[in-house]
């Protein structure tokens, strides 16, 4: 099935990838109107050529920009994916295997969206699989906190406590997004997303107000990963760019709305909220842990031992 039938069964209208950029940043017709403005023929020529160039780059950077959020979003839950697949057959009850697993297929539903419509908006016929299993880790701009690995029970369910509560306010305001391809994907996500905040800070009151055991691990985990979230909202240009165009959100807006979330979790699971603090690494920029390659290595396996094995 070709992306473009996978995605309408899947509830997501589909576009082409020129089509897809040039409509969401809708910078092609204001280039020509701005192009056919010249006072005289000379000048006019000129002025049109001119003004054509500078339009297609200025539209060539913002579908760039576009394309690295879209691999920002579809890789984050590529990689959460594959964490809490990891899990699968090794939960501490057979519940939890079958929820953590359910959360698993979510994401990774929702990357295979989000990297489909990158593929078309890169245009060069990559699809969600090549994206997936033929890049290596520097090409991953995925989120520092999604790479971590899972530790204990109650170190995976602190960190997707976190990305949780993030991905749903993100997924709420991209619903809206002036991209209607990026918010129908977001409508669909959203949805799922709500789920998931609802399995994870379940887990994490249970184990925080639990026993002195559970209590001791769950507060060591929010110490140790809380480094992670400054990453959540720290915009550079690609966000900015976006945000400028009615195409995502701003993060500053989303913080607080994230933070009451954790907060009233954290309250109600007894836990304390470490101190905010500056950490280096930025996925989304392609700067990793050691521990993203890792994981790929064993996620792209299969297909780069046999490239374009069909089953």
């Amino acid at each position: 099935m070709n992306a473009s039938a996978r995605s309408s069964v899947e509830g997501v209208p589909a576009a082409t990838g020129a089509n897809a950029a040039s409509g969401v940043l809708g910078v092609a017709g204001g280039a020509a109107c701005a192009a056919a403005g010249g006072t005289g023929a000379a000048a006019g020529s000129v002025g049109a050529t001119g003004g054509a160039a500078g339009a297609t780059g200025e539209a060539a950077a913002r579908a760039e920009s576009l394309l690295r959020y879209l691999l920002r979003l579809g890789d984050t839950s590529l990689v959460l994916g594959q964490r809490l697949g990891e899990w699968v057959g090794h939960a501490p009850a057979l519940e939890e295997d079958l929820g953590l697993a359910n959360l698993a297929l979510d994401l990774v539903g929702q990357a295979r969206l989000l990297l489909t419509y990158a593929g078309e908006v890169e245009g060069k016929g990559r699809d969600e699989d090549a994206l997936a299993f033929f890049r290596d880790a520097p090409q991953f701009l995925n989120l520092t906190l999604a790479e971590h690995p899972n530790g204990d029970f109650a170190h995976t369910i602190v960190r997707q406590v976190l990305l949780d509560a993030w991905q749903l306010e993100l997924y709420e305001a991209l619903s809206k997004s002036a991209d209607t391809r990026l918010a129908a994907i977001a409508a669909k996500a959203v949805k799922e997303s709500r789920y998931h905040f609802r399995f994870s800070s379940g887990w994490l009151v249970r184990l925080g107000d639990g026993t002195e055991e559970s209590h001791g691990r769950a507060q060591g985990a929010v110490n140790n990963l809380w480094r992670f979230t400054d990453e959540l909202f720290a915009p550079d240009e690609v966000d900015e760019q976006m945000a400028a165009v009615g195409v995502a959100p701003r993060l500053a807006e989303l913080q607080p709305l994230w933070s009451a979330r954790i907060d009233e979790v954290f309250r109600e699971a007894t836990l304390q909220r470490p101190a905010s603090v500056r950490y280096p690494w930025h996925g989304k920029r392609g700067v990793h842990t050691e521990y993203l390659g890792h994981m790929l290595t064993e996620m792209q396996h299969l297909q780069r031992t046999y490239p374009g094995a069909q089953w």
